[in-house]
């Protein structure tokens, strides 16, 4: 496994094209691999982030089974006439993985699509709906901790500012509603989804399944720039 990171030149239009557009991404995304592997949910997949750090600092986050080549990236969206580095940089994720223990504690990112499903009356079908309110994205999220391997930690009572809902280490941020043209064989669709970043920290509860979840992604629209989880050591 690989992790990617790839800085945005946001001043060329190429790369707010790019932004613009999650469909528009995930091609240029899958066109760093010869052979992308096959997005069945049996095994690693290709997943990515979008991070918007400050308006000129965008980093494009890969997690990749092969090594990827971004020389068109960087071509469209980078700094070719820089020579000092060819643009990406692009590391060995299979030790990091492997040391993964049980009751360490990391900080985490994720960019995720908190989305349940509802039926409006009795014999209609279910409908995927986005959840929209900070308690229910943060519950979401809380509700996936065990079978993905991770809890989420707890704040001390005097830290606290109200009695509920800031229990965890967890900031939810960044709510983003998109909707996008996607080509589809005969016509074209409007996709819509929603974004939402979660930050704060976490313990390692199951190592296995926690490595499952961050090379395979966590809920839907990984496709679209969603479920990429990283991690880093608490600061």
């Amino acid at each position: 496994m690989y992790l990617t990171r790839f800085r945005v030149n946001a001043h060329r239009r190429e790369a707010r094209h790019l932004l613009a557009s999650p469909h528009r991404l995930h091609g240029a995304v899958n066109g760093a691999f010869p052979e992308p592997p096959a997005a069945d949910g049996i095994g690693p997949r290709i997943l990515w982030r979008v991070d918007h750090n400050a308006r000129s600092d965008i980093l494009l986050f890969i997690v990749s089974p092969s090594r990827p080549d971004l020389t068109h990236l960087v071509d469209q969206a980078g700094w070719p006439a820089a020579t000092d580095a060819e643009g990406w940089q692009t590391y060995d994720y299979g030790d990091f993985l492997g040391a993964l223990t049980t009751g360490s504690t990391w900080s985490f990112r994720l960019t995720a699509n908190p989305v349940h499903s509802i039926r409006r009356k009795e014999g209609e079908p279910t409908k995927r709906t986005a959840h929209v309110t900070f308690r229910h994205q943060a519950r979401w999220l809380l509700q996936r901790q065990e079978k993905n391997g991770f809890e989420i930690l707890t704040k001390p009572a005097g830290r606290r500012l109200h009695i509920e809902g800031d229990e965890h280490q967890m900031i939810v941020r960044d709510h983003r509603p998109l909707q996008f043209p996607k080509a589809s064989r005969d016509k074209q669709l409007n996709v819509s989804i929603t974004k939402v970043t979660y930050d704060g920290r976490l313990r390692v509860t199951d190592p296995d399944l926690l490595r499952r979840t961050l090379t395979n992604g966590l809920g839907k629209a990984k496709a679209y720039g969603c479920g990429l989880m990283t991690l880093a050591p608490i600061g």
